[in-house]
């Protein structure tokens, strides 16, 4: 017959009692928790800027439209979750997220999305496309300052909506005759270098699915041509901006600046 052990099942007991305790303490605390109600609702928005697509106000009004009474709910009634899909279904919504504490303080956090570049169709239709290369509706809220391309866009919000533009980017179909990605794509190239950020603000595509771009300063038309060898052709552009024209105050002398030429910068004067 094996020997019991009883030091060891003492231990066993022990623990044992001890966790039940602690689940039956966890489990109050619980019940007690979800009875609370609601005293406070704050909201967050984590990333203001310039762009303004939502406000605190907005969230506020976002639940008493939809008739979720929070203040002096108890929290067993509230649906976390269903609110925060509701409210990441706000098109200035990249993220949002809900929080409350013991006391029945209820935070409402929300991260709005990123404009990159203003799409305007050949039609005139206009909208964005985000910094997470999703496509996003203009705001009545605010005009976002941003890149702008148009031209020979053709591709409609409502047709577009539901993909991103890396989607976009991945489906055959759509690569033949989208431009979206290529927008996209040299959008990211420019707000990754604060001197072409400060330099250009339109992109213009060609009916041939080439890129113009259109500087600040001087009324010259940058030929960008394909997208391809973008970091070739975007640090030739800085360097005869910086060498070039800044040391011959040429800003207004060329036409356009052609950046297609491999190793070579060819200008047109007026």
């Amino acid at each position: 017959m094996k020997k019991i052990n009883y030091r060891k099942l003492f231990t066993a007991l022990t623990w044992a009692l001890v966790l039940s305790g602690l689940v039956m303490s966890w489990s109050f605390a619980s019940e007690k928790h979800s009875h609370a109600k609601v005293n406070h609702v704050s909201v967050e928005i984590i990333n203001p800027s310039e762009n303004e697509f939502i406000n605190e106000t907005e969230v506020k009004n976002f639940f008493e439209e939809r008739h979720d009474v929070l203040v002096n709910n108890e929290l067993k009634n509230i649906d976390i979750n269903g609110l925060e899909k509701a409210l990441n279904s706000n098109p200035a919504v990249e993220n949002a997220e809900i929080s409350y504490d013991v006391n029945g303080d209820l935070k409402i956090s929300v991260k709005q999305r990123r404009p990159l570049v203003r799409i305007i169709t050949s039609s005139g239709e206009s909208y964005y496309i985000d910094s997470l290369s999703k496509l996003m509706p203009l705001s009545f809220r605010s005009t976002g300052r941003v890149l702008v391309a148009n031209g020979a866009i053709y591709e409609s919000y409502a047709r577009r909506y539901q993909y991103s533009v890396d989607q976009i980017a991945q489906n055959p179909l759509f690569k033949e005759i989208s431009v979206l990605d290529d927008i996209y794509d040299i959008s990211k190239h420019i707000y990754a270098d604060s001197l072409l950020c400060d330099l250009i603000h339109q992109i213009y595509v060609t009916p041939e699915k080439e890129f113009v771009l259109t500087p600040v300063v001087g009324d010259q038309s940058i030929l960008l041509g394909k997208n391809q060898d973008l970091d070739v052709k975007l640090n030739k552009l800085k360097l005869f901006y910086s060498e070039g024209l800044n040391k011959t105050n040429s800003w207004n002398k060329y036409s356009t600046i052609n950046l297609k030429f491999k190793n070579l910068v060819v200008c047109t004067k007026k």
